[in-house]
Formats: structure tokens, C-alpha cells, sequence
């Protein structure tokens, strides 16, 4: 039975894609960077028109930040999906490597390409089309729906925590579908269960109230960027140990579970190394569950950029007054950003930099959801429904996101379904997707949706 809806669904996807890369042109044509506050709000009015034009309720909710966009839709059982999503992406730049302008949909071959494609206005327009499939089919939906459509996914999701605390009962549901998904580099489908958390940080050092020449000062001023320079290199040591006291109390070992599901994940060390052109990995891994371990539950200390002094062409022999750094700690389960944040300025201020100045840019916790979770298993049946074969089931990926509120104050699994593949540049020039990637990306979110209703 649920075959042959399934069928008459996929025919109904088919049958409308073009009005649906229609809409995914018209979302990707409207800027929204929101690292830059370039196009937010006008976006987020977009995508609430978009929800209300397939018959949702939209609403432009304030958040402290990016304005959320909040939609919602009756269903014939008292069962309740969420889909969390975002509408903000990461700037263009560098404009020069982009084949196509980054925000005109341009297809090539079975590619389309624009920035945020992927990253996340696909994903948006997959879940819109998966459900009007769904309505089409069976006359109505078969659960209720909300969505939670952010503005600041690219910049740390700073204001979701307090936002979900806040109207936790509004965004009160059942199970959850995440805002990414799609299939590695075998083309094997991915099923991603949680996420590392992040504490982003800007350290910067003034020394002067100007640069100055030199030869003049070099012997006898203080130099902004060798004070920075010392500074982080207190933070790690060249074995990769992070050296801030009390960084790794909280860090909660994998389970035993986790273990067995990273050992059973194909091991893609090789085509990350050519696609990447490395030499090798840190500390000589070569591959294998330590490999695939370290990958994504060691947490970590990164130096995201550097500034100071002059960087052009040519030369100018100044003493630089200031410099600064942009630092990422990725986190484990179950380290705190504020906690990590605590413990850095105590350590720069043991080390005497307490001249070291440090910006919070944002940040949250780490989390995953029960791999043995009836939801987790509704979407990994209806992959394989989808793909002809098992997904691939990851405890935790590398990356970050706000899922942690969803899972621990909503109280809900999380599953992922999606259009991406590994050569979609996402954040870099010529972001894209494949058009098999988005339309099976758009049957799993519908036979999702299908299946769950009738549990």
C-alpha cells in the first residue's frame, strides 16, 4: 500500500519540478548574508510569503538578531513534525572564482549553482515541495507541520537557544527534520544524528595608537602581532593538545554505540586527501576508526584568520599597533561554550595576557540524538526506499549547529534529508547541487512525512 502512494508521490514531484526550481531561483536570487546584514529582512518576508503561498500560516518573529520565520499547518493526526531551517547564507567571496553571478540560479548540465543553493535554500524548497506532493496525493496532510526558519545559522545561531526557550510551547512537536542531508562520496546516503558545539572567539591586542616605522620602534616598542602571536601559541601545543586548563574535564567519551556506528562508516580519508590535496592528517592518522574518531569527537582549537600590520603588494616596514585573530573551539559532549570561554580568559590571564582582548562571537552546545530512535528509523527505511540502499548512519558530524535546544529543551529526535553531495562547494565560489540529489532529497522528506503519519 504505502508503495503505491509513494509512487503516485513521486509522479506528483515529477510532474511540478519545474514550477519547483522556479521557486528555488527566485529564493537564491534574493540576497541574504548574514554576516554582512545584506538582504536578511527582505529575505525573511520572501520566505513567509513562500510558506503562505502553499497554504501556510507565516509569521516574521523578532528574535533579538535575524529576524525567525515561523510557519505552520494542520494535519489530519495529532502527530506534530518541525522542520528547522535557514534562510541566511554565507557571503560570495571571493566574487572573482564564481563562474556565475552567486545569486542568479545558473544551471550547467545537471547542475545548478548559486550561493546558498545547497546551503540552505534547496533544503528549504525540498521540504515545501515534499510536503504540497504529499498534500496532493493523499488530500491533506497527514501530520501537523511547523517550521523554524532562522537568519543567523552562519553566524552561530546566537539568538535560537534563547528564541526556542522563549516559545517553547508554540514550537512544541513530535520529531524533528534538520535543515541539511544527501549522500557521500560513494553516493551512499547520510543519516547525521548530532552535532560537535562551537565557541567562536576574536582575540585581539592593541599596543600603540599607531603603527610605526620600524627601525625606529622595532628595538624598543611592544609589536601588536608578536604579543597575538605568543598569545596563541599558549592555546596548543604542536602534539594538537589544547593546553587551557580544565578544557577537556567536561568531554564525555564515545559510547560504545558511537563506536560501533563510526566503525561501520566507509572510510573516506582518501578522497577528503585528493579532494583537499593533502599530504596527510595530523599526528600521521592514516584512516580507520581513529581517524573517523578524531574526526568528529576530539574537540578543537583553530586559528580561523589572522590580521595585523600590512599586507600588500611589495613592502612597508611598520611596526604594527594592533592584531587580531578569529578562534574556533569545536566541542564535544558535553562542553559548554561560556564554560570554555571562562576557562580561556583565565588561562591567557595565568599566562600574563590579560592585555588579550576577547570578543564572543557566538556559540552553542554539542548534542545527538538515540541512533535507535523509532524516528531515526522511519527515515533510514525510507532511504532505502529512496536510494536502493542502507544509509550510512553518523553519531556526530564535525560541524556545528543549533541543534542542542531542539534535542534537550523540545525534547526531540532529529533526523536529516537532503539534497547534498561532497563536490557542492558549499561556503566557497560556485556552491551547487545535482538535480537527482534534489529531487530524492524532496522523495525522502515526502515518504518521511508519509510514513510518520501513519505510525
Amino acid at each position: 500500500m504505502s508503495q503505491d502512494i509513494w509512487t503516485k508521490i513521486d509522479e506528483k514531484i515529477s510532474e511540478n519540478l519545474d514550477y519547483w526550481l522556479e521557486q528555488l531561483g527566485r529564493l537564491c536570487a534574493q540576497p541574504s548574508v548574514s554576516a554582512q546584514n545584506l538582504g536578511i529582512a527582505e529575505c525573511a518576508d520572501l520566505v513567509a510569503t513562500m510558506l503562505r503561498e502553499q497554504g501556510f500560516g507565516a509569521e516574521v518573529m523578532p528574535s533579538g538578531g535575524a529576524p525567525i520565520v515561523y510557519g505552520e499547518g494542520d494535519g489530519r493526526s495529532d502527530k506534530t513534525l518541525l522542520f528547522y531551517l535557514h534562510y541566511d547564507v554565507q557571503p560570495p567571496e571571493p566574487l572573482d572564482l564564481w563562474e556565475s553571478p552567486p545569486f542568479e540560479l545558473t544551471r550547467r548540465g545537471d547542475k545548478f549553482y548559486a550561493r546558498g543553493v545547497s546551503d540552505d535554500k534547496g533544503h528549504i524548497i525540498a521540504r515545501l515541495a515534499a510536503l504540497a506532493a504529499v498534500r496532493d496525493v493523499l488530500g491533506e496532510l497527514p501530520v501537523n507541520v511547523k517550521f523554524v526558519i532562522e537568519g543567523e545559522e552562519e553566524v552561530g545561531s546566537v539568538h535560537m537557544p534563547d528564541f526556542v526557550e522563549k516559545h517553547k510551547e508554540r514550537l512544541a512537536a513530535d520529531a524533528c527534520i534538520w535543515e541539511f542531508g544527501g549522500v557521500d562520496f560513494a553516493e551512499q546516503p547520510t543519516q547525521s544524528l548530532g552535532m560537535r558545539g562551537i565557541c567562536y572567539v576574536e582575540l585581539s591586542v592593541q599596543t600603540a595608537n599607531q603603527d610605526a616605522h620600524s627601525g625606529l620602534s622595532g628595538s624598543i616598542f611592544p609589536n601588536a602581532a608578536w604579543r597575538l602571536v605568543w598569545a596563541l601559541n599558549t592555546l596548543k601545543d604542536q602534539e594538537e593538545r589544547i593546553l587551557i586548563p580544565g578544557f577537556y574535564d567536561d568531554v564525555l567519551p564515545p559510547s560504545d554505540r558511537d563506536l560501533e556506528l563510526l566503525n561501520e562508516l566507509p572510510d573516506e580519508s582518501d578522497n577528503i586527501k585528493k579532494m583537499y590535496g593533502l599530504v596527510g592528517f595530523l599526528k600521521g592518522m592514516t584512516g580507520g576508526l581513529d581517524w573517523k574518531r578524531a574526526a568528529v569527537f576530539e574537540p578543537t582549537c583553530t586559528i580561523c584568520g589572522l590580521d595585523s600590520g600590512y599586507q600588500g603588494p611589495g613592502s612597508k616596514t611598520v611596526l604594527p599597533a594592533k592584531a587580531s585573530a578569529k578562534v574556533d573551539f569545536r566541542l564535544v559532549p558535553d562542553q559548554k561554550p561560556a564554560d570554555i570561554l571562562a576557562k580561556l580568559r583565565a588561562h591567557l590571564d595565568a599566562h600574563g595576557f590579560n592585555d588579550v582582548q576577547i570578543t564572543y562571537h557566538g556559540g552553542g552546545r554539542p548534542a545527538k540524538v538515540d541512533p535507535d530512535d523509532p524516528f531515526v528509523q522511519i527515515a533510514v527505511e525510507t532511504a532505502v526506499s529512496v536510494y536502493g540502499q542502507h544509509p550510512t548512519i553518523e553519531p556526530i558530524i564535525g560541524g556545528s549547529g543549533p541543534n542542542y535546544p531542539f534535542i534537550h529543551v523540545l525534547g526531540l529526535p532529529l533526523v536529516s534529508a537532503g539534497i547534498g553531495y561532497p563536490g557542492g562547494q558549499v561556503h566557497a565560489p560556485n556552491e551547487n547541487i545535482r538535480l537527482q540529489d534534489l529531487v530524492n532529497g524532496i522523495r525522502h522528506t515526502a515518504r518521511i512525512v508519509e510514513r510518520y503519519g501513519r505510525t
